[in-house]
């Protein structure tokens, strides 16, 4: 497989945004028939799309937490932790892995969050729904937030900050771990944007739900309908015009029904798209099917195509290469691509 790392000659985002939507495979998001042409089409138009990006694994939660952590799934984050388990360790394997199962990471696990801090950058979570900061399930009890409910279409598996303890047992959880409204606010200028904004859409408007819980059409549509709201905000931002990058990609392809253990999503991942260049398998087991994900930046051509191979530990460590944090997790791998010329194409 051939590298696409970051050098020092290119370009330096220094404010980057990640938003993330739901269950949507290649060929339904970015196809001629997508439910969503205001991503596929208009802001196709204005940004790079990454045509061969995969996710991790066919059940939510992993994909979110690889995004943050480089931590690979365990028993209980291939289930969504319906039950917000500690994690018992049992040692660290090869890449930093955390060897053992649970959900709440123990304080020692590293995010790209903490090592932002730890260098005077700042992040931010912006969650759609939250309501109350840093929300997330009493440990070792069932996780609520697992089914929408009318005005409260949050969950906690969306957010993959509620599942390290050196986040959700730190001060900073409270300020920087928001509902999605405090998002415009932020937005007003360079100062007030973080380095890193992370963004989830609710049940909803990810496109997880169809119907929605409150009976509005869900799915793509929705998903698209958000976009058509908050992509022009992001966009049209001070910190976005002057050095922003936003990665908008899907969590997983379409079959998230197969997450109940690992044997279920090796059979459904031979039914999915997952290409002949599904990156590492030997390491990263079956993957999550082919996703894509579209690159809006000034320091990418619009309209323009990467065929290189990504996943979402790809995200991570192109996000630590942005800011030049050591790469934590599977985001070391050697020979896993991280966002280079290919991407940073502008001239």
């Amino acid at each position: 497989m051939s590298g696409a790392t970051s050098t020092s000659s290119q370009p330096n985002p220094q404010h980057v945004f990640v938003i993330n939507l739901e269950n949507t495979d290649y060929a339904r998001a970015w196809g001629p028939a997508s439910k969503a042409p205001y991503l596929s089409k208009t802001l196709r138009a204005d940004g790079l799309l990454l045509d061969n990006y995969y996710a991790i694994y066919h059940s939510s939660l992993p994909n979110y937490i690889g995004q943050l952590s480089g931590q690979g799934p365990n028993t209980n984050t291939i289930n969504d932790c319906a039950v917000y388990h500690s994690f018992v360790s049992t040692g660290v394997t090869d890449y930093g892995q955390q060897a053992g199962k649970g959900c709440l990471y123990p304080a020692s696990v590293q995010t790209v969050a903490g090592q932002l801090t730890a260098n005077g950058l700042s992040w931010k979570a912006y969650m759609e729904d939250m309501s109350t900061p840093c929300r997330h399930p009493v440990l070792d009890t069932a996780d609520q937030t697992k089914k929408a409910r009318v005005g409260d279409q949050y969950t906690t598996r969306h957010n993959p900050f509620m599942y390290f303890a050196s986040i959700t047992g730190s001060t900073d959880c409270a300020s920087n771990v928001v509902d999605l409204s405090e998002l415009t606010n932020a937005l007003k200028s360079t100062v007030t944007t973080a380095n890193l904004s992370y963004i989830t859409p609710n049940l909803c408007h990810d496109g997880h739900d169809n119907p929605c819980v409150d009976g509005t059409p869900g799915g793509l549509p929705a998903s698209d309908a958000w976009l058509r709201e908050w992509v022009p905000k992001i966009t049209n931002s001070p910190a976005f015009k002057q050095d922003g990058m936003l990665v908008i990609t899907f969590d997983e392809g379409d079959e998230e029904g197969a997450a109940g253990s690992l044997a279920s999503s090796e059979a459904a991942a031979k039914e999915t798209d997952q290409g002949p260049g599904a990156p590492l398998k030997e390491i990263f087991g079956p993957g999550g099917g082919r996703v894509g994900a579209l690159i809006l930046s000034p320091f990418i051509k619009p309209g323009s195509t990467s065929e290189t191979v990504y996943n979402h530990y790809s995200l991570l460590g192109s996000i630590e290469n942005i800011f030049s944090l050591p790469y934590l997790g599977y985001a070391g791998v050697p020979n896993l691509n991280k966002f280079g010329v290919d991407v940073y194409n502008a001239k």
